[in-house]
């Protein structure tokens, strides 16, 4: 068993996450979205997805790029 780095819950059904040289250990996707997923620079949720990046910038989605930064208007568009 290990031990969860975000929840400290010991789980036998645990897993690691290599990444960037590190390696993480977690109980759930939860606790590994909460420690790893980038946060929207506008409305501060976890980006799960691709997400959007303008000039080193991270948003969830092209509408809070937009309201972050005008250009971003001519760089990303949500999917219709």
């Amino acid at each position: 068993m290990a031990t969860c780095e975000v929840c400290g819950n010991d789980y036998d059904m645990s897993f690691e996450v290599h990444a960037q040289g590190a390696v993480h250990t977690f109980d759930s996707f939860e606790c590994a979205i909460t420690r790893m997923a980038p946060v929207c620079e506008h409305c501060q949720c976890r980006i799960v997805g691709h997400g959007v990046e303008v000039d080193g910038h991270f948003y969830c989605c092209a509408h809070c790029a937009r309201a972050v930064d005008p250009r971003a208007a001519e760089l990303v568009t949500d999917r219709a």
